[in-house]
C-alpha cells in the first residue's frame, strides 16, 4: 500500500518543468494567450442556454447573484490551481499536482478522470456544435442533410424552415403548442460536421501551440464581441424603456414557492449550484503551463483573469436578459434570441448562432489541447505508453498525443450518441478541484519551504472551502452519474495494475533530474 502512495519528488517535477530541446514542448504562451484559453474553456452554451433556464425556474432576475455565488466558489478552487501552476509550470496540472502531494495512486485516478473532462468534454461539445453549424449554413440558404449532422439516432424535425436538433428546440415546440410528429423528421446516422470539426482542431493543434492559442484567440475574441453586442443592444432598449424593464426585474428576488430552491433566497444559491457547471474549465489553462514563457507570473494571470472575465460577462448578460424579458418566459433553449428580438434587431437569431459556434469551437480546442499534454505528462511518467510523449522536432508539440485523441474524440463524438455525458465530465472536474484544493493544504504541511511565486491566501480556509463546495456539487448530481464515474475508475484501475504500476519511472526509482534554471534552487525532500 505504500507505494501506491509513493509520490514523485518535488524537486523531479520542477525541473522538468524546465526542459528545454527539441524534445520538450516549446514556450510560446503569454498571459493574454492564457486569458483566452480560460475564457474559451468557460464561455460555451452555457451562457446560451444556463442563464434563461436557472433564472426562469430559481432565481428570477436575482440571477445575477447567482452568478457571483458561482463565481465566488469556483475562486477558491481557482486560486489554488494559481498556486500550483505558478509552482510547478509542468503540463500535467491535476495529475501533476496530486502526484507530487498525494501519491501515485491518486495521480493515476485524477489523470483518468481527467479524461472524463477533457475528451468526453470535446466530443460532447462537437455533438453540439455540429447542430449550430447545421442551422447557421441553412442561415445563408446552404441546405445540409440533418442525417449527417448527429450521432446516430438522433432526430431532427424541420421547424421554421430549418433542421433543428429535437432535442435544442422540443422546449420551443411545447411553449408554441407544436406537436413534434405532426413536423417533417430525418433521422440522422453519422456526425460528420462534428467529425470534421474535432480533425481541423487536432491538426492546428499538431502544428503548433502558438498557432492553436491565436485560433483560439480569434474564435474567443469574436464570441466576446457578440455578447457585448447583446448587452449594448439590450442596454439601449433598457434605457428608452425603464418601465418596461423596472416592472421585468421587479420583484428582484421572487418570493419563494414553498420549497427550497423554488424562488427566494434559497432559489438563488439552487441557481448558483446549477449555473456552477457554467464556469468549469479554467482549470485546462494550467494544462499548458509548460508552454508558457514566464509561467511564475503568468499562470495566475490567466487562471484568476479569466475567471473574473467570465464573470463579469455572466452578470452583464444575466442583468440585461432579465431586464428585456420577464423571468418567467425564459425556459426556452434560445433566451438571449428571445431577448434580442425584444429589442427589434431581427437578425439576432443569427448572431445567438454565431456566437455559439464560436464558444463550443474555443471550448473543443482547449479540452483536447489539454488532453493531448496530460497523456504527454502522464507518458513522461511511465504510466502511460512512451509514444504518447513523443515530441514533435519542428513543431515542438505532442503530435502522437494530440492525433490520438484527436481519432478517438472524433469517433466518438461522429457515431455515440453522448446525452449522459455532459454530467459525467462536470463530475470528473469535480474530482480534480477537489485533488488539487487538498494537495494545496498536504504541500504547505509538507514542503512549507518551497518557493511560491503565488502563495493561496487563508491556507487552509480557502482549500477546505474548495473542497466543500466542489463536493456538494459532486452530491447534487444525479446517482446514475455516480455509477457511470466508479465504472469508469474501476477500468482505470484494471489497467493501473496491470500496465501502468510495473512501468512506473516512480516505482522503479528512475529519475532524471537535470540543472535547474539559474537562481533556483530545489532542497531534498523531506
Amino acid at each position: 500500500m505504500s507505494n501506491l502512495l509513493k509520490t514523485k519528488p518535488l524537486d523531479v517535477v520542477m525541473a522538468e518543468a524546465y526542459e528545454t530541446g527539441e524534445h520538450s514542448l516549446k514556450r510560446a504562451l503569454g498571459p493574454g494567450n492564457l486569458i483566452a484559453l480560460g475564457i474559451g474553456a468557460i464561455i460555451g452554451t452555457g451562457i446560451f442556454v444556463l442563464t434563461g433556464a436557472a433564472s426562469a425556474m430559481y432565481a428570477g432576475p436575482s440571477i445575477v447573484l447567482s452568478f457571483i455565488v458561482a463565481g465566488i466558489g469556483c475562486v477558491f478552487a481557482g486560486l489554488c490551481y494559481a498556486e500550483f501552476a505558478a509552482m510547478i509550470p509542468i503540463a500535467g496540472s491535476a495529475y501533476t499536482y496530486g502526484y507530487a502531494t498525494l501519491g501515485e495512486i491518486f495521480a493515476w485516478i485524477i489523470g483518468w478522470d481527467l479524461i472524463l473532462e477533457y475528451a468526453f468534454g470535446a466530443a460532447t461539445v462537437a455533438s453540439g456544435w455540429s447542430g449550430y453549424v447545421l442551422s447557421f449554413l441553412q442561415d445563408f440558404g446552404i441546405r445540409l442533410s440533418p442525417r449527417l449532422a448527429g450521432a446516430p439516432g438522433t432526430p431532427f424535425v424541420l421547424y421554421n424552415g430549418h433542421w433543428e436538433n429535437l432535442s435544442r428546440v422540443s422546449k420551443a415546440l411545447a411553449l408554441h403548442h407544436i406537436d413534434p410528429s405532426t413536423l417533417p423528421h430525418q433521422t440522422s446516422f453519422f456526425n460528420l460536421f462534428g467529425f470534421i470539426g474535432i480533425a481541423l482542431v487536432t491538426v492546428v493543434l499538431v502544428i503548433g501551440i502558438k498557432e492553436s492559442a491565436n485560433l483560439n484567440s480569434v474564435i474567443v475574441v469574436v464570441k466576446v464581441c457578440v455578447l457585448l453586442v447583446f448587452v449594448g443592444l439590450g442596454v439601449n432598449y433598457i434605457m428608452g424603456h425603464m418601465a418596461e424593464a423596472s416592472a421585468n426585474w421587479h420583484p428582484f428576488i421572487p418570493p419563494n414557492k414553498g420549497g427550497f430552491g423554488e424562488f427566494g433566497t434559497s432559489g438563488i444559491f439552487r441557481a448558483a449550484g446549477v449555473i456552477f457547471f457554467a464556469y468549469i474549465g479554467f482549470d485546462a489553462v494550467s494544462t499548458a503551463a509548460q508552454e508558457t514563457k514566464n509561467p511564475k507570473r503568468d499562470m495566475p494571470i490567466g487562471i484568476l483573469g479569466s475567471l473574473v472575465i467570465c464573470t463579469i460577462l455572466y452578470i452583464l448578460v444575466a442583468g440585461v436578459l432579465t431586464g428585456l424579458v420577464k423571468y418567467t418566459n425564459l425556459n426556452v433553449p434560445d433566451p438571449i434570441a428571445i431577448g434580442i428580438d425584444m429589442t427589434g434587431v431581427r437578425w439576432g437569431s443569427l448572431l445567438v448562432k454565431l456566437g455559439a459556434i464560436c464558444g463550443l469551437s474555443s471550448t473543443m480546442v482547449v479540452m483536447l489541447l489539454g488532453q493531448s499534454r496530460i497523456f504527454y505528462t502522464m507518458s513522461h511518467d511511465g504510466l502511460l505508453p512512451k509514444w504518447a510523449s513523443a515530441v514533435h522536432p519542428r513543431f515542438r508539440t505532442p503530435y502522437i498525443s494530440s492525433i490520438f485523441v484527436g481519432v478517438f474524440v472524433a469517433i466518438f463524438a461522429a457515431v455515440i450518441p453522448i446525452s449522459v455525458l455532459g454530467e459525467l465530465v462536470s463530475i470528473g472536474t469535480l474530482l480534480a478541484f477537489i485533488i488539487v484544493c487538498a494537495g494545496v493544504w498536504v504541500l504547505r504541511r509538507t514542503r512549507p519551504e518551497v518557493p511560491r511565486p503565488f502563495r493561496t491566501p487563508w491556507v487552509p480556509f480557502v482549500p477546505i472551502m474548495g473542497i466543500v463546495i466542489s463536493a456538494l456539487m459532486m452530491l447534487s448530481l444525479p446517482l446514475d452519474t455516480w455509477i457511470r464515474l466508479i465504472v469508469w475508475l474501476i477500468i482505470g484501475m484494471v489497467l493501473y495494475f496491470t500496465y501502468s504500476r510495473r512501468h512506473s519511472k516512480v516505482q522503479q526509482g528512475i529519475t532524471s533530474v537535470t540543472s535547474p534554471p539559474v537562481g533556483v534552487t530545489y532542497t531534498e525532500p523531506r
